[in-house]
């Protein structure tokens, strides 16, 4: 039996209620099959399209006619915490009680802290939200003031800092839940991202996501997790991606997989963070592994069949 951390990427969530609805339904098949199999589950996720969309309706909302009270970004950010942790608390409950476990399953809103001075506030790099063509997104930026840049090819997104994360306020009570037996859905788009600029004052929130990968890989050191199992669009970490020489890789020491970085064989914007957060996790640890792989493998993935799995040590 291992305590798993799963990373689950936001993107994979869908474009709407219903759709992300439907693919966390059968999201849910494979989670409970790895606690079918006598795994301890945290999940984690990313919400970097919903938390887009909910800034989006609220700023819109606030200039209407109907004039709502304006909400703040960190504000938004719980928002997309509760509405994915519904749908996928929801899917796991009903499939649990489908095959007749009797687990509950919980959503705890987290928050992350992060340090005010972060060099990642004067560089914005986190896509959030929409797609726009170049014009739009220039009209956008001139009136709002925002910052955008062009996502892979498919369009411009509004883009807000991505600071590291240093500490999980709620870890204490997410590793008292899992250890007793317990699925929990917690610091979902990498927690809502929180400042404490001395002792004596109170927590606050900031303007940014925090990437779910590094705060997957710092839940998962926090709470004495066994596995940091981040699910993405591929099934394993290739080299020379997309290449006539493309190769899958199996298995990743810490040297191997920062020689790769060196190299610049790795996406910042996709399996770059990813790499990373594996590495921070097995860096000081031989017995905890890393694995990166589909969401449709992460059963295969665990029994060593597929995906890539990173290990400390040399």
């Amino acid at each position: 039996m291992s305590k798993i951390v799963i990373a689950l990427g936001g993107n994979a969530l869908g474009k709407t209620p219903s759709e992300q609805l439907n693919l966390l339904e059968k999201t849910a098949k494979i989670i409970v099959d790895l606690i079918k199999s006598g795994n301890k589950i945290v999940l984690t996720h990313g919400n970097g399209p919903q938390v887009g969309q909910i800034a989006l309706a609220m700023e819109y909302s606030a200039g209407s006619e109907v004039k709502t009270p304006f909400m703040p970004f960190p504000e938004c950010g719980s928002m997309s915490q509760g509405y994915i942790g519904y749908q996928l608390q929801q899917c796991i409950q009903d499939e649990l009680e489908r095959q007749k476990i009797k687990k509950n399953c919980v959503t705890i809103i987290t928050q992350v802290l992060v340090d005010s001075k972060d060099k990642a506030f004067q560089n914005p790099t986190k896509p959030i939200g929409m797609f726009y063509t170049k014009e739009e997104a220039l009209e956008i930026e001139k009136e709002k003031g925002y910052t955008f840049v062009e996502d892979s090819g498919r369009g411009y997104r509004r883009v807000v800092p991505s600071p590291i994360p240093i500490d999980i306020i709620e870890k204490e009570v997410i590793e008292q839940l899992v250890n007793s037996d317990n699925v929990v859905i917690a610091a979902g788009g990498g927690g809502i991202p929180v400042v404490k600029e001395d002792p004596v004052k109170l927590l606050e929130g900031v303007e940014a996501v925090i990437d779910k990968d590094r705060t997957g890989a710092l839940l998962a050191k926090e709470i004495g997790a066994d596995v940091l199992l981040i699910l993405t669009a591929v099934d394993k970490v290739y080299i020379n991606y997309n290449k006539e020489n493309q190769e899958g890789l199996l298995e990743l020491t810490v040297p191997e997989a920062q020689k790769y970085i060196e190299e610049g064989q790795f996406a910042k914007g996709s399996m770059l963070p990813k790499v990373e957060a594996c590495i921070d996790f097995v860096s000081k640890s031989n017995d905890k592994i890393a694995i990166i792989t589909s969401l449709e493998e992460a059963s295969s993935a665990l029994t060593g069949k597929n995906g890539t799995v990173i290990r400390g040590g040399k």
